[in-house]
């Protein structure tokens, strides 16, 4: 198999950074796949940053980076997560490679980067994303085993991750906006499983609760195309999560919301009849 790696960043596309962070790679595993899954993050948004990790379970297994990192050259630890489909997860200890651990089989093991031999030297205190991260990566891709990289850290002593699973109860699931994407449309904490074991199904009505905002009925379909231009609906998404979008248009410029604002689906009620 060939060797892949991953790169994801804050950085935006108008940065050397990105390009330097691929020729670390290539310098260390030249034979190596890089792939430049997302940079235009929101900038130091670590929730966005921890959904788009996620997305790396549509990509080959591999040694993923993640470069959002406000906490760069402070306390917070460098580290590399090895997960149950058989990836490393790498980048600061602040959150963002907790959900990607669940949805690619959970966190096995995790190791601390302290050893400089694996690191590009100098070390800069602001671009461990050259010097730390991605020279990591690409030492994993050449089969340097996690151990050597430094010390082994509880996975229950990581940061907590800054979004958990959706919560249901009583007709009502309690989730949490994810993402905003660059259509205006809200991604939710909230996995198509959850879904479906709650009975929602297309062309069912839903009242979605956001914060600032009149309680909206949205109807649940399939596609956009399902109801009229300029019509809000609610929709399972690409990547096993639930979409909030308007047909042709921006729900976010209708419905102003931001990153981590508490959002709830109510489900079943006789306001919906």
């Amino acid at each position: 198999m060939r060797k892949f790696i991953s790169l994801t960043s804050d950085f935006g596309v108008q940065t050397q950074g990105v390009g330097i962070m691929e020729g670390t790679a290539l310098s260390i595993a030249p034979d190596a796949n890089v792939v430049h899954l997302m940079h235009g993050l929101p900038e130091f948004d670590v929730v966005a940053a921890a959904r788009t990790m996620e997305t790396v379970q549509y990509l080959p297994v591999g040694s993923h980076v993640c470069v959002c990192d406000p906490g760069v050259g402070t306390a917070r630890r460098a580290i590399i997560c090895q997960v149950g489909r058989g990836d490393y997860l790498v980048g600061p200890d602040n959150g963002v490679l907790g959900p990607a651990g669940r949805v690619l089989g959970g966190i096995l093991a995790v190791h601390e980067i302290t050893n400089r031999a694996y690191m590009r030297e100098p070390v800069s205190a602001i671009f461990h994303g050259r010097d730390i991260f991605t020279p990591a990566a690409a030492h994993l891709a050449n089969g340097v085993p996690i151990g050597d990289f430094g010390p082994p850290v509880d996975p229950d002593d990581l940061v907590t991750a800054p979004y958990q699973e959706a919560v249901g109860e009583d007709g009502r699931i309690r989730g949490k906006i994810i993402q905003i994407n660059r259509y205006g449309s809200l991604h939710l904490n909230i996995t198509h499983e959850q879904w479906d074991a709650n009975g929602i199904s297309e062309g069912d009505e839903i009242l979605l609760e956001l914060t600032g905002h009149e309680p909206l009925k949205l109807q649940v379909c399939r596609t956009f195309g399902d109801v009229a231009e300029g019509v809000c609906l609610i929709l399972k998404d690409d990547y096993g999560r639930v979409e909030v979008a308007k047909n042709l248009g921006s729900f976010v410029q209708q419905y102003p919301v931001k990153i981590g604002d508490a959002v709830s689906v109510v489900f079943g009620s006789p306001d919906l009849v």
